[in-house]
């Protein structure tokens, strides 16, 4: 069944942070520790999530009006892009991109910058993203990429 991606609402933030916690506990926790899943998870409460929804652009997709993946754009960066584990390899996170460039692309951005998990960075290397450096917030490493989109 193909998806349906959507501008999220704030009745979505419960919905987003359970796919979130589920895919950092079960796809990120292979490439971290425990003690960083759990600080970070505390960052995608429904209560965060709520208020991210005000800051950023967000988006979810939903496959039988259930919520399985979200991503955001923050003026020139993409964050939190999430697949529910059992849902992953299905293409919803490249279509969330698609969307994503395209929003970034009439917004005339000419670079998207991610600060992508070491899990996902091979996702995004596929998409064309190149790595810039890492970054390292305590123990938790983190690797800035950038796609120029001029050529949208």
């Amino acid at each position: 069944m193909k998806p349906q991606i959507r501008p999220a609402t704030a009745a979505d933030a419960s919905a987003i942070s359970q796919v979130i916690i589920q895919s950092l506990r079960q796809s990120n926790a292979l490439d971290y520790p425990p003690d960083i899943i759990e600080q970070v998870e505390k960052s995608f409460s429904t209560e965060s999530i709520r208020t991210l929804l005000t800051q950023r652009q967000v988006f979810v997709a939903m496959i039988n009006s259930h919520i399985v993946a979200t991503a955001s754009l923050d003026r020139d960066v993409v964050r939190s892009v999430f697949v529910d584990p059992t849902q992953q390899g299905r293409g919803l996170g490249r279509q969330l991109m698609a969307t994503i460039e395209c929003i970034a692309a009439e917004a005339k951005i000419e670079v998207l910058r991610v600060p992508s998990s070491i899990t996902a960075e091979a996702f995004y290397f596929k998409l064309g993203f190149r790595k810039v450096r890492d970054e390292f917030h305590g123990a938790e490493r983190t690797i800035i990429m950038e796609r120029r989109l001029t050529s949208l």
